[in-house]
């Protein structure tokens, strides 16, 4: 090997590989090619009616739950209970921390027991704490409320993300992440518009509207949950809406892109997750989203109320930067996946949030600097799903997949902390512009460092496979290298 020229072998790598797997995978390649690509697509948007509108309305209600702390404080939270200083910012961080450190340990909840147990069980809890912070009269209640809060959604969004990987290939998954996701910029949009619905429930029942908006918003997820245990599936294995034609489509399929990996739980997975240096990488990328992606959440109302409007027209303007958020999401995740590509999709979101936050650090005006915040969320909210659907198809084998989206979800979501403390200059928000600034620079530059890494293991083992002759007929030999298999190849 050591004698070859590395740049002859790559180029030579790239054509001879295609060559060198194509007898052996002729039989898989023909059970696949049997299926015609008209009924191939026909499953996947069955598949998509039966559980997208159902998961990213779970994340809605979860979205809609931990953010509307936002809505809340303009809604006149803050003044009932002397929300002075940092008060308010210490309220919403707390949310994060056992957010962040439970992600894990759900996760592997998730794997151990079935989807429709434990989803609908964390939100009946979840659903349960939003609900009786209503009752929180002073800043002390409202911490223990929000701990527990964070303990109770934390397996929501990295168990979703996991559990749609068990559904969907590598190369389908990042636009129906972008569609799941786009749940939380519907709920920025949603909740700013319930809000100003439910603030005229001031004084019904002796609560106050922030109250009310704490207490509706909480039991819809409480009865949501109970009606989830019905309705949620589990595995393409025992879904009843799939016919055994269809099934079997399905499980094919995810068969061929694993590559032969291992499915099983075992505690090696679980070590190979956690020592993989390029876990760590797609960590920087997913905290330096996640800062800016919580800011927008957390204090777009307080933001656009600081630009003169009055704290009503606020919450209705509010709707807007996450409706153009919702709609950049799907048609970026939709590119993702066409063109099999995420790095370059979150490098340009990234420079479009950017130029977003220049317009809102350099411009005095509201108009500008409305403008402005709808370029901040246009461009880093399609990011994240683009980013997770990067993370699970970098990671081989069920459970590796499973930790590795948790550690990138659980660390990043770390960033929310940050988020908490830094809009603290009012009328511009100085420091919370330029903090956002830097942390998407933080996301791009480890973009990159992503993008060269994974062409490079990428060439190296098409190298290792020409030179040892390993081709798909071997694959059950690497089933338990998850990344490592020289068969496994990283999207760019």
């Amino acid at each position: 090997m050591s004698n070859h020229n590395p740049l002859a072998l790559e180029e030579k790598a790239l054509s001879e590989v295609k060559a060198k797997h194509h007898s052996s995978s002729l039989h898989k390649d023909a059970e696949i090619a049997s299926v015609s690509e008209v009924d191939r697509k026909r499953v996947l948007r069955k598949l998509d009616i039966h559980l997208l509108p159902f998961v990213s309305f779970l994340y809605l209600l979860s979205f809609l739950d931990r953010a509307n702390i936002g809505n809340a404080k303009i809604a006149g939270m803050t003044h009932d209970l002397h929300l002075d200083g940092l008060k308010y910012n210490i309220i919403a961080a707390v949310f994060f921390l056992p957010y962040a450190f439970f992600e894990i340990p759900s996760n592997i909840c998730l794997k151990l027991f079935r989807p429709s147990i434990w989803i609908p069980s964390i939100m009946v809890v979840w659903g349960t704490v939003m609900t009786l912070m209503c009752l929180c009269k002073n800043f002390q209640t409202l911490i223990v409320a929000r701990v527990f809060l964070g303990l109770a959604e934390a397996g929501l969004f990295p168990g979703i993300t996991f559990y749609l990987s068990l559904w969907y290939r590598r190369q389908d998954v990042a636009q129906r992440i972008a569609i799941f996701f786009s749940a939380a910029t519907i709920a920025g949009a949603f909740g700013g518009l319930l809000a100003f619905c439910i603030e005229h429930m001031e004084g019904i029942g002796g609560l106050h509207g922030w109250q009310w908006i704490f207490c509706l918003e909480g039991m819809a997820t409480v009865v949501f949950a109970f009606l989830s245990y019905f309705f949620m599936y589990d595995y393409p294995e025992t879904a009843s809406f799939l016919s055994d034609d269809d099934r079997e489509i399905v499980i094919t399929m995810l068969k061929e892109d694993r590559h032969g990996l291992s499915t099983t739980f075992q505690t090696k997975f679980i070590w190979q997750a956690l020592t993989d240096i390029r876990t760590y990488y797609q960590t920087g990328i997913y905290m330096g989203l996640l800062i800016p992606v919580y800011a927008i959440s957390l204090f777009t109302p307080t933001i656009v109320h600081n630009l003169g409007f009055s704290a009503a027209n606020a919450q209705l303007l509010t709707v807007p930067p996450f409706f153009c958020g919702c709609i950049a999401t799907i048609i970026v995740g939709h590119l993702s996946d066409k063109y099999n590509r995420r790095g370059p999709f979150i490098i340009l979101g990234c420079f479009v949030s950017f130029v977003g936050y220049v317009v809102l650090f350099t411009q005095e005006s509201s108009t500008a600097s409305y403008i402005g915040a709808i370029l901040a969320a246009m461009g880093v909210f399609p990011c994240v799903p683009v980013t997770l659907a990067w993370v699970g198809s970098s990671s081989g084998g069920d459970t590796r997949r499973s930790v590795a989206l948790a550690m990138v979800i659980d660390m990043g979501n770390l960033g929310g902390v940050c988020s908490s403390f830094i809009y603290i200059t009012p009328p511009r928000f100085l420091l919370g512009h330029g903090m956002n600034m830097g942390w998407l620079w933080v996301a791009i530059v480890f973009s990159g460092l992503c993008m060269y890494d994974f062409n490079k293991q990428n060439r190296l083992k098409e190298a290792r496979c020409i030179a040892e002759g390993i081709d798909e007929s071997r694959e059950h030999e690497f089933k338990d290298q998850g990344n490592d298999s020289p068969l496994f190849r990283y999207t760019l």
